[in-house]
């Protein structure tokens, strides 16, 4: 019976450090995109709910009548690396129209459990018609019918809606399209994550840009540290506390880096207390990770990558493999570089090999490519923005690179024009 017992505890462990990093990379998890994820959600419901509200603050909810588990992951800081993408060929990022009507379309979606695409259409035409703020939706205009699509495809992506008979994407084509929709309302409200909704903050829309850092402060505002804001020291000291350990590993389960730097003074003191480096040792163990600790902070590595939605290298992506380049020549030698000067030293790349990277070989690619490379290294924490200058974070000095010529003329534009040396270890986000 001990050795049963123990192969059973060793089951649940492993069980709960997949199923952290499942929900870390799909907070919204569901049943018809993984089957197998889902059922080890499932069967885990409670000690995983338990890890994440002990650790990081939040709650998890799985409706296995419905088919999805949410993971409500309330953030601590500003991300506008995970922007809603299209559902098409080159998943650009959404606009402001398409987020608009993203609100719209959910909002007359919360009373239609059945729809069709003609009938949700008009619907949207309606209110956006009576509302003084936002601008009048044309369902002839083969562009709003794109954005249109474009937010009902993100939408069944989610699970929120289901297409009965037909497709979405006929509906660009001509605004006469046939299409039958199954509305999950509940899975549709669980969409939004912060503890408070906007509509409750009654504010004029003229003053919505003025006081917007305020307004979003205000909307995610978690009522358990009793703070203001998210002030820890409106709190009390149990409070304080428990803001400390959740705002700490909220960031270091979320970011690919985390800096000494970006902390604050109670944090850091946090951090370096017995109990905090306890407890921060102890969650990376359970969920999986490898814990990296250095004197710049702190980064987790995923090694079976079941958390990492984006890798770094990554010589299957042009952008990343220029985004590598610079990486390298930001370090030699280390200092601020400008926009210009990154601008330069991709059209130096491009023109090395001609070959390569045909999407960038036009008279803005060199700045298309440097732009997008720049953005990737922003996004994994190794690079510093400041105006327009550029300059490298500690974490970049995990990698290296060495360039060697290619035996012969490279034609597949998904091919890397070089041979590329990682240092030690692997970049992964969770």
């Amino acid at each position: 019976m001990t050795a049963l017992h123990n192969q059973l505890v060793v089951a649940e462990q492993e069980d709960i450090a997949r199923g952290v990093r499942l929900l870390l990379r799909h907070p919204l998890l569901t049943q018809a995109a993984d089957q197998d994820g889902f059922d080890l959600v499932r069967r885990r419901q409670q000690p995983l709910a338990s890890w994440f509200d002990y650790h990081c603050g939040w709650s998890l909810l799985v409706e296995p009548r419905l088919g999805y588990a949410r993971l409500v992951k309330v953030g601590t800081v500003d991300d506008a690396g995970r922007p809603a993408r299209r559902r098409r060929t080159g998943r650009a990022p959404f606009d402001r129209r398409r987020y608009v009507l993203l609100c719209v379309v959910a909002a007359e979606l919360l009373n239609t459990p059945v729809t069709t695409i003609g009938l949700l259409a008009d619907r949207v035409t309606q209110a956006c018609a009576v509302d003084e703020v936002l601008s009048g939706f044309d369902s002839s205009q083969r562009s709003e019918r794109m954005a249109f699509v474009d937010v009902l495809r993100l939408l069944e992506g989610f699970g929120a809606v289901e297409v009965v008979d037909g497709s979405s994407d006929s509906y660009v084509e001509a605004d006469t399209a046939k299409v039958l929709y199954h509305v999950n309302t509940t899975l549709l409200i669980r969409l939004l994550a912060a503890p408070r909704g906007a509509s409750a903050l009654a504010v004029e829309p003229a003053d919505v840009p003025l006081r917007f850092d305020r307004l979003l402060a205000a909307i995610t505002t978690e009522t358990r540290y009793g703070a203001r804001e998210n002030d820890p020291l409106d709190g009390s000291d149990v409070q304080q506390k428990l803001w400390l350990r959740h705002s700490i590993l909220r960031r270091l389960f979320d970011e690919p880096v985390v800096y000494h730097r970006d902390l604050t003074d109670d944090q850091r003191e946090y951090l370096a207390s017995p109990t905090g480096r306890q407890i921060v040792r102890r969650a990376a163990v359970q969920a999986g990770f490898v814990l990296e600790e250095r004197a710049e902070g702190y980064l987790l590595v995923d090694p079976d990558a079941i958390a990492t939605d984006s890798t770094f290298p990554d010589s299957g992506s042009n952008v990343k493999v220029a985004a590598l380049l610079l990486l390298d020549h930001l370090g030699e030698p280390p200092g601020l570089r400008s926009r210009a000067e990154l601008h330069r030293a991709s059209r130096r790349i491009l023109e090395r090999f001609p070959s390569w990277g045909k999407a960038y070989q036009s008279d803005d690619g060199p700045q298309r490519l440097a732009d997008e490379a720049l953005a990737v290294l922003l996004n994994f924490r190794l690079v510093r923005r400041e105006g327009d200058l550029f300059s490298l974070l500690p974490a970049a000095a995990r990698y290296a690179v060495e360039i060697t010529e290619p035996p012969s003329p490279v034609d597949d534009d998904a091919t890397p024009p070089m041979g590329i040396t990682i240092g030690s270890g692997k970049k992964t986000r969770s």
